[in-house]
């Protein structure tokens, strides 16, 4: 069964809907991340801030290091990324290490832009309706 990376948005709540899309054409999505809730960073970050850590400190404590390994194995055996968008910094991070690694990914925009950016070309297609990228995900990622 081939593996979907789905990236995006702790703070959108479609995308465990647009992950059970994806589920049923037979593929295994990973979207556990999305279970920590929307405000997950914002606490890490108050709960770090209340041991009186900097970002850069954080970022070394045994949270943050679990939970990168967790995202980072599951990138490492994911044969497919699809960015979700809107998406933050983190978002882009990951679909930017799966298309280093030569790991297909798409993205999946809310309907047409308002503003155009060529460095999404950088990824294997660009739709603008989930419709579209269900298609594809049945014509090209046959699900084993």
């Amino acid at each position: 069964m081939k593996k979907v990376y789905l990236i995006g948005s702790l703070r959108n709540p479609q995308l465990p809907v647009i992950g059970n899309h994806i589920r049923d054409l037979g593929f295994d999505v990973f979207d556990d991340w999305w279970a920590g809730g929307y405000e997950a960073d914002d606490w890490w970050q108050k709960y770090e801030q209340t041991k009186g850590r900097s970002y850069a400190e954080a970022l070394g404590d045994r949270y943050a290091k679990h939970i990168f390994e967790f995202d980072l194995h599951h990138l490492n055996t994911s044969d497919l990324g699809v960015l979700v968008l809107p998406a933050g910094k983190s978002g882009h991070i990951e679909m930017g290490y799966l298309i280093g690694r030569g790991i297909p990914c798409y993205v999946l925009f809310e309907g047409e832009p308002e503003r155009f950016d060529v460095m999404y070309r950088f990824a294997s297609k660009v739709f603008l309706h989930l419709d579209d990228l269900l298609t594809e995900l049945k014509g090209v990622f046959h699900a084993e």
